[in-house]
Order: structure tokens, then sequence, then C-alpha cells
């Protein structure tokens, strides 16, 4: 007789990630990894990859970090940080900061992606640049491939969510 054990992957997920560069990174690197080993389809992979990397750049370029990196806990829901002075990477002791990413997948067939900032002095939204601009785009792009995308404002931190489908043609396989 063989004894069958099944191995469940978690359908949400929480990550603290540095403020910076090396944070992207890392967070596109362990969605893709998560989404892979939920069966989602590889382009809506692509499409949640993108648009977490457009979330936490914007992110990085223009918000301060939501807390000093060592106090922010995997899995577990953002603090509430101290306030931080706009464009401050690490607090006094030389500590990164950090922003929270959070992704889930719902049984109603729909991928909500979520990055946790300390704030910014000015709201998300998409810009109008030139065609030559080097920059500017990246609200437009997570308009364009999320159903629906916003700002969520508590004391302290922003967040900015987007919503994709997981369409059957594109979804979670089913056993």
């Amino acid at each position: 007789m063989a004894l069958m054990m099944a191995h469940e992957v978690p359908t949400s997920s929480t990550m603290a990630v540095p403020h910076g560069p090396v944070g992207v990174g890392a967070a596109r690197r362990r969605l893709r990894r998560d989404l892979g080993a939920q069966e989602v389809a590889e382009a809506v992979i692509d499409d949640a990859v993108l648009i977490l990397s457009e979330l936490l750049s914007n992110s990085c370029r223009y918000a301060r970090p939501l807390g000093r990196l060592a106090d922010l806990k995997d899995d577990a829901p953002a603090p509430v940080p101290a306030p931080v002075l706009v464009g401050v990477r690490s607090d006094e002791d030389g500590e990164p900061g950090g922003v929270a990413v959070r992704w889930e997948l719902s049984r109603h067939g729909q991928l909500t992606l979520e990055v946790t900032d300390g704030g910014a002095m000015t709201r998300p939204v998409p810009a109008r640049p030139s065609v030559s601009s080097r920059g500017g785009r990246g609200l437009t792009i997570v308009s364009r491939l999320a159903d629906d995308w916003g700002v969520r404002d508590a004391p302290g931190q922003v967040t900015v969510w987007a919503e994709l489908p997981l369409r059957p043609e594109h979804g979670v396989r089913s056993a």
C-alpha cells in the first residue's frame, strides 16, 4: 500500500523586501516560483510579474519605506510605521528600509497583487508621458494588464493593488 501525501501550496503570500532594486528582483522571483507551483498559466504569471515590477519600482522611486526591513515580517500584516522622511532609504543606524509585498489567489478566479509602503507626497496616478519620455508608463501598463487597480490608504502607509483574472485558458488547472 502506497501512502500519498498532498503538499498544499499556499494561495497567498506576504513578504518584506528591501526598498530598492534588490527587493524588486526578489519579489519577482518568488512570485514567479509561487504562481508556477500553483500551476498558473505562464501568460498570467508574466503579466503578474510585470505588474508587480511596476508597482514596486514606483514604490522605490516615489515613496518612502514602510519601516526598517528587520522589523517587517514575512506572512504578517504590514505594521504601522513610524514617520520616515521622503527619500530616506534607511534609518539612522544604516538599517535598510523595506516594503511589504502580498499576493493572493481567490476562489473566484482572481489574482490580487499588493505593494504597501510608507507613502509619498502625491498619490499614484497614471502619467501622460510624451513619446520621447524615458518613463511614466508604469501605471498605464498596470491598468492595461489588470482588470482593476487602485490605492488604499491607512495611517502611515499606502497600498497600491491590482487584480488579474485567472481565466480558464490562463488560470489554475483543475486536478
